[in-house]
């Protein structure tokens, strides 16, 4: 029988909601999605849409290292962003992070994210080799 888990990773922010930061079940792990919340200050990184993705990342590759996986076995991406003029920013931090790994990914514009100011979420879907 196949048993799920959730995934909780040291040193990052309570979620706003009743759920897990990541979901390990057999050898995938479903991560939540993620905001720019800075877990040294509890506070957003930053402003502009390229320190928020870049803290999105951060945040998913704590919970993935948590679970025994990483980055590079990431399947697939979920991007939302507030305002889709700033794919091409958040696409430049994406691409330098996952480097020649590209995951499947889906990018949509976002009516509202939860909390003030966060101008992008990333959720994904990994494996642990």
């Amino acid at each position: 029988m196949s048993i799920h888990k959730p995934v909780h990773a040291a040193n990052l922010p309570k979620p706003v909601g009743p759920y897990s930061p990541g979901m390990n079940f057999e050898r995938l792990i479903f991560v939540s999605g993620q905001g720019a919340t800075d877990p040294a200050t509890g506070e957003l990184a930053g402003t502009d849409v390229e320190t928020q993705t870049e803290q999105c990342l951060k945040n998913l590759h704590a919970i993935l290292k948590a679970g025994g996986s990483d980055l590079q076995h990431v399947l697939r991406c979920g991007v939302f962003l507030l305002d889709m003029k700033e794919f091409q920013q958040m696409n430049g931090v994406y691409a330098r992070v996952f480097g020649e790994h590209r995951p499947a990914r889906t990018t949509i514009q976002a009516a509202g994210l939860p909390g003030v100011g966060l101008r992008v979420e990333i959720d994904c879907i990994a494996y642990v080799p």
